[in-house]
């Protein structure tokens, strides 16, 4: 008995054409979802990048899942943290030259440097639940499932990380001898 993969044909033009259309509609989402999750531009567009490649190595399954899009933040999220994991193993910049943005409309670019400051000093897993449930908008459910976790320990991540950044946060606004900045 032949399984469904060997009875497709082998990608070819018209699945890199597909996945290459896919790629072009949900890039700029992965890398805003890598980005938070890596605090560093440069970071964010490998694992983007990572991502992409084992999604388009495994696209006849990708593309045959409910959400291709989910599944292949899925992958960015698992790649995400397993990298963490190998971490003492990857090279690790040692400064950071900062790219010249212009600040968002409407937002404090000083309070979204501490709010980023803040989020890369959260434990990986405990960045991906605040990542996932606030800024990509997703219901516990959905985080939990992405995250392999059970739904009571999404509430319990989503509060401890939230406590920590409050906490981090109220660090980054006070100067040592304890006069607000």
């Amino acid at each position: 008995m032949r399984s469904k993969e060997r009875d497709e044909p082998a990608l070819g033009a018209g699945s890199d054409a597909e996945f290459a259309e896919f790629m072009a509609g949900c890039s700029r989402q992965l890398y805003r979802t890598a980005y938070l999750l890596t605090a560093c531009p440069h970071a964010a567009e490998d694992l983007v990048q990572t991502a992409l490649v084992k999604s388009y190595v495994a696209w006849r399954r990708v593309r045959r899942a409910h959400d291709p899009l989910a599944y292949v933040n899925g992958v960015l999220i698992k790649t995400f943290l397993s990298d963490r994991r190998r971490r003492s193993s990857k090279e690790l910049p040692i400064a950071e030259v900062p790219e010249q943005t212009r600040p968002p409309v409407g937002g404090d670019p000083t309070e979204r440097v501490a709010l980023m400051t803040a989020l890369a000093r959260l434990a990986p897993l405990d960045r991906a639940v605040v990542v996932l449930r606030f800024w990509e908008d997703r219901s516990v459910a959905q985080t939990a499932a992405d995250l392999h976790l059970s739904q009571a320990a999404v509430k319990n991540r989503s509060l401890r990380a939230l406590r920590t950044l409050r906490s981090l946060l109220a660090e980054s606004t006070t100067i040592p001898n304890g006069s607000p900045s």
